[in-house]
């Protein structure tokens, strides 16, 4: 550990509640902005680690639904819409966690919701977490179940528990978890896959030309849709890229290609293995149904088995199947705890203004992702992904379309992301009322309010009514509602001459701990400066600066 790391995790003085949250939060930056001096990984590492967290197996499972529900046609099209929008509205929200160093909360805060207000998208976040937690863990329960003749209700616990010894600690810890299981896990579920066509080509035509459970075969934009948002509910998965991407080094001339690189591959870009997985799901579904039957299609752990018992020894299958599906479990949930932790957390210091500690947190958000495996979700996940989908596309559309249009072509939006407090309005309409009408009326079309013509349509309605009320919202508003105040009281720059946030240190006088120059503010009682975590815990708002008139 250098020495500038060791001091900025020295412990603050003993005996206060701001010690401890200091302490902690200065293990993995929870609610706060990742320092240069604690981002030295290079930017393929932190790709690496990134891409690492989508190892997950829901993909299969959700290809493999829509497939059987739809068709190959409908679910290859489905699949394919989904992950454009995935990657467009991902490309400026991971440049932002990457460039300035902060988590996609923090970056709603000031991309459109104000400060309290993107607790709202906070709570949505975390609710994606322990739903692909649930999801994940299901998955690895009736891997357990096939391998060690586990009852569900045991594997459900177990995939639960064995997370938390390796979330405890942050990117430090993940990172080497994830690079290192990486390469095994590609070999086993692509080995497979290669062998089926190689050795059966038959198996190829049957997945081309499967007509679903309709059997009406065709591509028809019902199918089209309604398969597409069940994809789409993983859009909020760019929030845990970039709870990686936060951790970038700086942009300079000399990394400038590897770092554009590592943000597309890690950022926008995860959604291409994930679509081509989901494709693998339909193909592997279809194969199923051939040797097997319909039953056990849409379990990847039945789905990999059948595909290692055609080309393998049958004393091996099984195991190895049962080892994918474990590494695979653990390299997304420990993501999905950790990534879920610091969103509930988030929400809570800022609703509270005390900080209980990110542990509190991870257990939280596994007891809820235990209830729902309890409850059996994984018989009735469609439902769920459809429904959670029309939520998180509003959100994530609304932010990508304040960056893309309100900051770059209205600028009518403050350029750099702003997240502390006493800089931000509490509530920013744009954001928030552009987020609950696209969420409202698009959950509203998908439980049939509207007609069952347009209940397919939902996710289209979310985004769209999202990409318009933003910018529009914006303009009635003129952008009044971003920044409280425009200058934070201290006369050090917040970028460097390269545009990168400052590596300018300077002691927080209520922590007494050493911070970047963009973790501050100046003080409102004190001739001194003060970091965001202790301005979120002022309970009675001492050190929070008075606003000022602000022009955009």
């Amino acid at each position: 550990m250098s020495t500038a790391e060791s001091r900025l995790t020295t412990t603050a003085p003993p005996g206060t509640e701001k010690s401890q949250a200091t302490k902690e939060t200065l293990e993995d930056y929870t609610l706060r902005f990742a320092p240069r001096s604690y981002r030295r990984w290079t930017p393929m590492v932190v790709a690496t680690t990134a891409l690492g967290g989508i190892a997950y197996m829901a993909d299969f499972s959700i290809g493999a639904g829509i497939g059987l529900a739809h068709g190959t046609g409908n679910a290859l099209v489905a699949i394919a819409v989904a992950a454009v929008v995935v990657f467009v509205t991902g490309l400026p929200l991971a440049y932002y966690g990457a460039r300035y160093n902060v988590d996609l909360d923090l970056i709603t805060r000031g991309s459109g919701f104000g400060y309290y207000g993107s607790v709202l998208t906070s709570v949505i976040f975390a609710s994606f977490t322990f739903i692909f937690f649930a999801l994940e863990g299901s998955i690895m329960a009736q891997g357990l179940k096939l391998g060690l003749g586990l009852p569900l209700w045991l594997g459900y616990a177990v995939s639960t528990l064995m997370v938390i010894p390796l979330v405890i600690f942050g990117m430090k810890a993940l990172s080497k978890l994830q690079v290192w299981t990486t390469p095994v896990w590609l070999v086993l579920m692509v080995a497979p896959l290669v062998y089926l066509i190689a050795h059966d080509p038959g198996s190829l035509d049957r997945f081309l030309s499967y007509a679903g459970t309709g059997g009406e075969g065709g591509v028809n934009p019902a199918s089209v849709l309604l398969g597409a948002g069940v994809c789409l509910s993983l859009i909020a998965q760019i929030g845990e890229q970039i709870d990686y991407l936060r951790f970038m080094p700086p942009k300079t001339e000399a990394n400038k290609r590897s770092w554009w690189t590592a943000v597309i591959m890690a950022g926008p870009g995860w959604v291409v293995l994930g679509a081509l997985k989901q494709a693998i799901g339909v193909f592997l579904a279809v194969y199923i149904i051939a040797k097997v039957g319909a039953a056990a299609a849409p379990e990847p752990i039945q789905q990999f088995k059948g595909a290692f018992d055609a080309m393998m020894p049958s004393w091996l299958v099984v195991p190895l199947a049962v080892a994918l599906v474990v590494i695979s479990q653990i390299k997304i949930n420990v993501t999905n705890a950790y990534s879920g932790s610091l969103a509930w957390t988030n929400s809570f210091t800022r609703v509270t203004r005390h900080y209980p500690g990110r542990m509190v947190f991870v257990l939280v958000n596994l007891g809820f992702a235990l209830v729902l495996m309890e409850a059996d979700m994984f018989s009735f996940l469609n439902s769920i992904l459809g429904f959670y989908s029309n939520c998180a596309i509003a959100w994530v559309v609304t932010v990508a379309t304040d960056i893309g249009v309100n900051k770059y072509l209205l600028k009518l939006s403050p350029l750099q992301p702003e997240f502390r407090r006493g800089m931000l309005h509490a509530v920013n309409p744009v954001g928030v009322v552009a987020f609950v009408a696209a969420s409202g009326l698009s959950i509203a079309m998908y439980f049939h309010a509207l007609g069952d013509t347009l209940q397919p349509y939902s996710p289209v309605a979310a985004a769209v009514i999202a990409f318009v009320l933003t910018p529009l919202m914006a303009i009635v508003t003129k952008g009044r509602y971003y920044l409280r105040r425009t200058g934070d009281g201290i006369d050090e720059p917040l970028l460097d001459a390269a545009g990168n946030p400052s590596a300018v240190t300077l002691d927080c006088h209520v922590c007494r701990q050493p911070y970047e120059r963009p973790d501050l503010t100046a003080c409102a009682t004190h001739e001194s400066v003060v970091c965001s975590l202790c301005l979120s815990t002022d309970k009675v708002g001492d050190h929070v600066l008075p606003a000022q008139p602000v022009t955009v």
